[in-house]
């Protein structure tokens, strides 16, 4: 499987994500022959350093990922902590502010750090994961579908290639999340990364870092479905009716801008759509023993709501600058960065024809 998605990327003929490179000026008595594949040229000569859909251009974007999604988790960890304690005993911590001082109160300024370590380990993976396989799925599934297609399912393809993706990347996340939750929420259990591990796995075994991958996979696959299709579309959306000029037209720090804003608005967003998953992941790792299902019930519709307004506050902020980081990682390392999608000409030349 994994062969055949790196060899269909590497070979991509796409200069954006749904237009396909084509000769427009072949040389006399040349052609391309029948049946082959035309493929981009190995060195780009756009001031790209590499073309995209190469091996390059993804594993350039994976390190964008691991950037973008290691930094801004690692930053939020102290609202992250609080938000996990809101979720596990509203009685304790009744709000976002008072979570706060108890926290400070009881553990001092250095409380606040918990569970850095395994939020920095496992959100740089799952980071790379993401954005690296979200980019491969994207390649992938646009050249199943074809240009045409492509173009007018573009919403259906973001949503299947980040999908695709975060099931892989939370197989990277959930033995790091685990042990977070674990020093965040259980006292006494254990304060550091190196210590909380070896005790999952002495007490419960392997299974114990996965018992928290299907909660995890119900948050993140709607969170990262939301996020990439609400930001791409967000984006597409921004550059027709908000911004004066086009793309091409726009400085390099235009086009953060609005990378950020539209990040900031997939994440919010995000955050409702996968928060109640999220309850349930910090809630199942804190009691053992404990199924999602039987956390859900005790939970109770209202339960599950527990900490939105943290959350919406942390993953509009996180959202935001992970775009905004992964841009620029992007833009730093010259990697390609197509245009929003256009129709292609052959569609527009069917609907034309249609209308006369």
């Amino acid at each position: 499987m994994f062969a055949s998605l790196l060899e269909a990327a590497k070979n991509s003929p796409l200069r954006t994500p749904f237009t396909k490179v084509q000769c427009d000026t072949p040389a006399k008595g040349s052609g391309p022959v029948v049946g082959r594949q035309i493929q981009a040229a190995a060195t780009p000569d756009n001031g790209d350093s590499c073309e995209f859909g190469s091996m390059k251009y993804f594993a350039l974007c994976s390190i964008g990922g691991v950037l973008s999604c290691g930094t801004t988790h690692t930053f939020v960890v102290p609202l992250d902590l609080v938000k996990c304690r809101l979720q596990v005993d509203q009685a304790k911590y009744k709000n976002l502010f008072h979570g706060f001082k108890v926290t400070v109160a009881e553990e001092g300024m250095r409380g606040l750090a918990k569970g850095w370590a395994p939020t920095l380990y496992g959100y740089s993976a799952q980071g790379l994961c993401k954005f690296g396989f979200y980019e491969v799925f994207k390649v992938y599934y646009a050249n199943l579908l074809g240009e045409e297609n492509a173009y007018l399912y573009r919403t259906w393809l973001y949503l299947a290639a980040s999908a695709s993706a975060e099931f892989f990347a939370d197989i990277a996340l959930a033995p790091f999340e685990a042990a977070k939750v674990k020093i965040q929420t259980s006292p006494g259990f254990a304060s550091t990364m190196r210590a909380a591990m070896p005790r999952i796995m002495k007490e419960e075994g392997i299974a114990g870092f996965y018992k928290g991958l299907v909660p995890l996979w119900m948050r993140q696959i709607p969170y990262t479905m939301m996020k990439f299709a609400c930001f791409e579309k967000t984006v597409e959306l921004l550059y027709k009716h908000v911004v004066p000029k086009p793309r091409s037209e726009c400085s390099k720090g235009e086009q953060l801008v609005v990378t950020f804003a539209a990040g900031y608005i997939a994440g919010v967003f995000c955050a409702i759509v996968s928060h109640p998953a999220d309850v349930v992941v910090s809630k199942l790792n804190q009691a053992k023993g404990s199924t999602a299902l039987q956390v859900a019930k005790s939970l109770g519709f209202m339960g599950m709501w527990n900490g939105l307004t943290p959350r919406i506050i942390m993953i509009g902020t996180l959202t935001a600058l992970q775009w905004f980081i992964y841009d620029g990682v992007k833009v730093a390392l010259a990697l390609p960065r197509p245009p929003p999608p256009e129709m292609p000409a052959s569609l527009k030349a069917k609907l034309e024809a249609k209308s006369q």
